[in-house]
């Protein structure tokens, strides 16, 4: 795009908050459709029947988990910018297979189709775009700008929402196709803006692209090409691919189930049970039925249903950008537990609130479910798509993000599916089950999980190098680790063994050697001046 430094990383930005603004969307999308009159007309299989209303929101995390595990496959061979173009690509014609269907002919199981091709394609993006994030940021403002990201899904789902509520006064036929085709929007921006942004720097070097990462390094942070501060960390990059073993060619699967003082095992289970508790906790309980929890928990009508989970997602939005002013003070841990904490205690509100079984109690239940998606938005909502992305070493990272992407699509199908029914038969025990759950988080939390906030990728790697030949916790090797410059971090791989002595000698006589040219070119300007 003939931009450096600041600017194209804020179009780098923009682009990957769009994907998880589209993400967002389609998440919420459904919530306003699934139980609408029109709807349910035209494809008359979900017609008050929970377990189909069930299906066909939740068929599209199969297409999503299909999407992750596509990326798991082969992410590695076609680089973090090819896969966010071909995943917006997919949505778009699943969007395309959706709107097109035709009551009469089949019009259910094209609709279903569409939703798993829509799913494939975003599977395919929420894989990518965390990690191209990561690679493309500085240590400064990558928290930052992943929970962005994240907390964007918010606002995705509040567009979605009062669109759809919008197109309910309406054709008949507006309330469903619009809301879908809407989507397009957002795919445009994530198909065409990417085949005009660097491919992440980091996948280059593994791909032994070295001039092509150097170039992209330079123009993202601003630095001349043949600055001390771009060689620098071009070689601390490369002393982390060296380290994991990593050279040029795709990771394979064994990687991830490797030890040692790369602890590649335990990061790729430290994302994924990020996700996965994501998940478990039931926020996709509350996003996707919220109109349905009022009508059938609350005893709420369809219309005011409706308009209380518009107002829902304003709330939801509002928190999620909590995150974006505290991320990087308050820290990872800090903000998982209190989330986690913040989310238990609105369960059992609900749920003991719609126990008595009268309107007026049922309103305590109201402010139960407020209060949970105003915890889950601050924390919970960003907090998973950021910790996989960070805690996990070049080598594994984007096959590790993967399975953590997996964990979070098929979870969220397990809870999507099972909501309506649980709702159906245990009606307030089903939000007993997730506080439990949520319970059940905290000690994990506590004990397993290492602060990365203000740390570069490459310290992070450090934190588990030090827990594992120090035969300490890696929660305490993150706090007694100091926070490193470039510098620091290049003396502590070396300690770690991460580099051997020469080739950290050949990097330091190559820097002076630059250092020593740029200094003589400087001599020589003032004596012909």
């Amino acid at each position: 795009m003939g931009m450096n430094g600041r600017s194209l990383s804020l179009a780098v930005s923009i682009v990957a908050t769009t994907g998880f603004l589209l993400f967002g969307y389609d998440q919420g999308v459904m919530s306003g459709i699934i139980s609408a009159e029109p709807f349910m007309e035209y494809f008359p299989e979900t017609h008050d029947d929970a377990t189909w209303q069930g299906f066909v929101t939740a068929i599209y995390e199969i297409g999503c988990l299909l999407g992750a595990v596509f990326i798991l496959c082969f992410g590695d061979a076609i680089g973090r910018r090819r896969s966010m173009i071909l995943g917006a690509g997919i949505m778009i014609l699943g969007v395309l297979i959706q709107v097109s269907a035709i009551k009469g002919h089949q019009a259910t199981a094209q609709f279903i189709i569409g939703r798993v091709v829509t799913g494939v394609g975003n599977g395919i993006n929420t894989s990518t775009i965390p990690t191209y994030q990561a690679e493309c940021s500085k240590t400064t403002n990558r928290g930052l700008l992943i929970c962005i990201e994240g907390g964007i899904i918010a606002f995705g789902t509040l567009i979605a929402y009062w669109l759809d509520y919008g197109c309910t006064y309406g054709p008949p036929d507006l309330t469903w196709r619009f809301p879908i085709a809407f989507q397009i929007v957002f795919g445009l921006i994530v198909l065409i803006a990417p085949f005009w942004l660097p491919e992440s720097p980091r996948w280059l070097l593994t791909k032994d692209r070295q001039d092509e990462a150097t170039k992209v390094i330079a123009a993202l942070r601003g630095y001349r090409l043949d600055a001390e501060e771009t060689r620098l960390e071009v070689s601390i990059v490369n002393d982390s691919i060296a380290a994991s073993g990593h050279k040029g060619g795709n990771t394979p699967f064994s990687a991830l189930f490797t030890g040692g003082k790369t602890q590649h095992f335990r990061r790729m289970m430290l994302g994924a049970s990020s996700q996965l508790f994501q998940q478990i906790g039931g926020c996709n309980a509350v996003i996707y039925f919220f109109p349905l929890l009022f009508e059938n928990s609350i005893g709420q009508t369809h219309n005011m249903s409706l308009l209380l989970g518009g107002v829902n997602m304003v709330v939801y939005s509002i928190f999620a950008t909590v995150s974006w002013f505290i991320i990087e003070r308050a820290g990872r841990r800090k903000l998982f537990l209190i989330g986690t904490a913040g989310q238990c205690l609105s369960m059992l509100l609900v749920m003991g609130c719609l126990i008595p079984g009268t309107p007026a109690a049922a309103k305590g239940a109201a402010v139960g479910l407020f209060t949970y998606i105003a915890f889950f938005g601050a924390t919970w909502l960003p907090l998973p798509w950021l910790y996989p992305a960070e805690v996990n070493p070049i080598k594994t990272r984007a096959k590790a993000n993967a399975v953590s992407t997996c964990s979070n699509w098929l979870f969220n199908f397990a809870v999507v599916m099972i909501t309506p029914v649980m709702i159906d038969k245990i009606s307030w025990g089903t939000y007993l089950v997730f506080a439990t759950i949520n319970a059940g988080f905290f000690p994990i939390i506590y004990f397993f999980y290492p602060e990365t906030k203000k740390r570069s990728l490459e310290e992070i790697d450090i934190i588990f190098a030090k827990g594992f030949l120090e035969n300490m916790s890696y929660v305490q090797a993150s706090k007694e680790l100091p926070y490193l410059d470039n510098r620091g971090i290049e003396d502590m791989a070396r300690q770690y063994g991460f580099t051997s002595d020469d080739e950290a000698a050949g990097r330091m006589k190559e820097a002076h050697h630059g250092e020593r040219e740029t200094e003589l070119a400087t001599n020589a300007n003032g004596m012909m001046a």
